[in-house]
Parts: structure tokens; C-alpha cells; sequence
């Protein structure tokens, strides 16, 4: 499968300069898996490995190789069938890259196109999960979709989208039919608690 940057690259960005202890060798051991997904080339193998990679770079802390894997995965998803792994792969970066505009933003980044960069695809793809948690597997898997992305945008400062999205997970839960039917009627848009993290 094509792509815009080829694993060579990515596999030597992602090692270079990282910590040494159990998340490396967490790193060295998901790349070897890559590897033999790589050969064995079955999309679904290949996406799953390309993720495990991201989310040992995550774990490590390198944020920007972090999403590149992850796109990578995205990438191969479009050979897989169904759609909730294309959902949790775009739940996932918006997460990263919302971490990445955190740790600009902690690192008094010099310029700060990178932060507004981060932030902003960290909301397109909160957005772009959003229209697809509707076709998942179940409505369980959909709420705990909407609830992750509520927690980013909360992030991102986007508190009315991030209630939104609250409301759209209690509508489907059921658990407040008072509170659904308002969430309905104000068009979605109920007060979150500044800094909500339901998930958690």
C-alpha cells in the first residue's frame, strides 16, 4: 500500500533519542510485530501493529512520531471491513495531537502556529469521529466514541461542542430521559463542567 512517508522513515524517526527502560522495549518489540505484519501483509495485522507502535510512542511521550503511525494505520483501515476501527484509529489521533498542542503549549513553544496547528487537528478529527460513531458496532461502542471526543474538545477549549457530545452519549444511554429530552430541545448544547473527563 502507498503512502506519503514510507515505514523506513518513520521506524528511524520513531527510535531516535527516546528513553531507555520498559516503554523502549515495549517500542523495540511492537516495531518487530510490525515487522512481521509487514510480512505477512494482511491489512488488519498491519493497521493493528502500525497502532501498537503509536501508542508505545504515546506511552514514551513522542507525540508527533506517535501520529504519524497512527495515520499510517488509518491508512490500511480502508482495506479492513466495518468501521470501528476506523473510528477508535481517529478517536485516537485527536487525542495525540491534542497531547501534542498540551506539550507545545508546557514547553513554551516559540512559535505558536504549532499549538493552533495541533489544536486544530485535534478537533477535525474529534468531528470527523463524531459523524462516523453512528455506524460502529453497537450503542455502547458509539457512547464511549462521543465520550472520548467530548474529553478532547474539553481539551481543546471547545466547552459547548464538548457538551454536545456529552449530551448525545446520555441521550443514548437513557440514563436522564429529563435531562435527553433538554439536551434535544436547547439543540444539544447543555453546560459541561469545565474539565470533564467522564471517561476517566
Amino acid at each position: 500500500m502507498k503512502s506519503d512517508r514510507s515505514l523506513a522513515a518513520l521506524k528511524d524517526r520513531a527510535e531516535r533519542g527516546l528513553p531507555e527502560g520498559f516503554a523502549r522495549q515495549a517500542l523495540t518489540l511492537a516495531m518487530r510485530a510490525l515487522d512481521a505484519a509487514e510480512l505477512r501483509g494482511r491489512p488488519a495485522d498491519v493497521s493493528n501493529a502500525l497502532a501498537q507502535v503509536a501508542r508505545c510512542l504515546k506511552a514514551l511521550g513522542a507525540f508527533g512520531a506517535a501520529e504519524d503511525y497512527l495515520m499510517q494505520s488509518l491508512r490500511w483501515t480502508v482495506l479492513v471491513p466495518g468501521t470501528d476501527a476506523r473510528v477508535d484509529l481517529v478517536c485516537e489521533l485527536s487525542e495525540v495531537t491534542c497531547a501534542i498542542a498540551e506539550a507545545a503549549q508546557a514547553a513554551g513553544e516559540d512559535d505558536p502556529q504549532v499549538m493552533r496547528n495541533a489544536l486544530e487537528r485535534a478537533r477535525d478529527h474529534a468531528f470527523e469521529a463524531a459523524s462516523l460513531a453512528g455506524q460502529t458496532s453497537d450503542a455502547q461502542w458509539e457512547v464511549k466514541v462521543l465520550l472520548r471526543i467530548s474529553d478532547v474538545l474539553e481539551r481543546c477549549g471547545d466547552h459547548d461542542d464538548a457538551a454536545t457530545m456529552q449530551n448525545r452519549a446520555i441521550s443514548l444511554m437513557g440514563l436522564n430521559g429529563d435531562l435527553a429530552r433538554a439536551a434535544r430541545d436547547a439543540g444539544g448544547e447543555l453546560p459541561l463542567a469545565p474539565g470533564s473527563t467522564l471517561l476517566m
